[in-house]
């Protein structure tokens, strides 16, 4: 992709939301699919005693996935090392940073939306997060753009380009009929078909200079908790978006082209009932592997610091050992002790041994494969 300034173009004319002429009534029983998935998921979501623990890892995972669909390859456990003191290359950190920007977004979001709408203000404030001390800070993070961009292949013109977004001239009004859209507290013709809707349109406003798709789906979960869908922002499609990246692109590109708006409506609510399955299948699979861990943990180290060890290592899946003990707020040689015994009992992995003065680099292996699934 490229995003450069110029001023002799043809943006996109773009018809504000609700689409018109969008004929929904063959796609009703996948619209029934989509709410049905949402509700067993977010039904098992209200049911966990930890959510904030159990789904730390799938918010990283997250951020890896959308990162990964605009060409930045970290993984999450790349992102867990470097948090931990691992030196990477500085291409790999550079990546690895935009990744953590997005996770740090994505906590954000979830503490605003509990408390303020969803709105362009908003909006900016992620952004702001998202563009912090990355490769795009020629860019100003928070500030919607002032000139005229494109998409297409890099390096290409403006006469290359696969898609022209609206006049920087337009923008204000644009934003203006999409926030109303946004915080209007109707939900028909149903609340995934009106996300999909909304996902679509910012994508082609287009209103930053860097950052559109990362944002645009991080508003998803956003939107789906304001209309009532989630009780909190924990659902994340950028999974099936990767797996499906082709598509995605094309029926995007298609509502441009060709007005087709039922075409990416359908994309949109079979992405949603997979992932909603995909997550549920996760977060059962993290909360059996919480439970077998705690009565193991519980076993092995004979100590009430047991589950909260067990909490450390899901948020924190690969660390510094040193953080246990300040996390625990126990002695060192203490902790030093209870990481011994996991490590023997394979239930911790050494990434990178210890040395003089420094501590190990460790990893909870079990979690992370579950959360590689995502």
């Amino acid at each position: 992709m490229v995003i450069r300034p110029h001023t002799n173009m043809k943006p996109h004319e773009l018809p504000p939301l609700p689409p018109k002429d969008v004929h929904l009534e063959g796609l009703i029983p996948l619209i029934g699919r989509a709410n049905a998935m949402l509700a067993r998921y977010d039904g098992l979501l209200e049911s966990l005693i930890n959510p904030q623990v159990l789904l730390a890892p799938l918010a990283t995972k997250e951020a890896e996935l959308s990162s990964r669909i605009e060409g930045t390859i970290a993984t999450a456990n790349e992102v867990y090392q470097k948090e931990a003191g691992r030196e990477f290359e500085p291409q790999k950190v550079a990546d690895i940073n935009e990744v953590i920007n997005y996770r740090s977004a994505l906590r954000l979001a979830s503490r605003e939306i509990q408390t303020r709408p969803i709105g362009l203000y908003l909006i900016r404030q992620l952004h702001e997060a998202l563009m912090l001390d990355v490769r795009g800070d020629q860019f100003q993070g928070g500030r919607f753009r002032e000139t005229q961009n494109w998409i297409g292949p890099t390096g290409c013109t403006i006469e290359e380009a696969v898609y022209v977004p609206p006049s920087p001239l337009q923008l204000t009004d644009h934003l203006s009929q999409f926030e109303e859209y946004m915080t209007s507290d109707q939900t028909e013709p149903d609340p995934v078909v009106r996300t999909a809707c909304l996902h679509a349109q910012f994508e082609l406003i287009h209103p930053f200079d860097d950052g559109n798709g990362r944002i645009g789906r991080l508003l998803i979960p956003l939107y789906l908790t304001k209309v009532g869908s989630l009780a909190q922002p924990s659902f994340y499609i950028s999974g099936y978006f990767e797996a499906n990246r082709s598509e995605y692109i094309q029926r995007l590109g298609a509502i441009s082209k060709e007005g087709d708006w039922e075409g990416w409506i359908k994309f949109f609510l079979a992405a949603t009932v997979e992932q909603a399955q995909s997550n549920l299948e996760l977060v059962r699979s993290m909360r059996q592997l919480y439970e077998e861990k705690k009565d193991e943990f519980t076993k092995l180290l004979k100590t009430e610091q047991a589950v909260p060890l067990l909490d450390f290592l899901f948020e924190i899946p690969t660390f510094y050992s040193p953080w246990v003990h300040q996390k625990l707020g126990i002695k060192r040689e203490r902790a030093a002790g209870y990481l011994r015994i996991l490590l023997e009992k394979e239930v911790l992995t050494q990434i990178v041994p210890a040395s003089g003065r420094k501590g190990a680099i460790l990893s909870f292996s079990s979690l992370l494969s579950i959360a590689d699934q995502q």
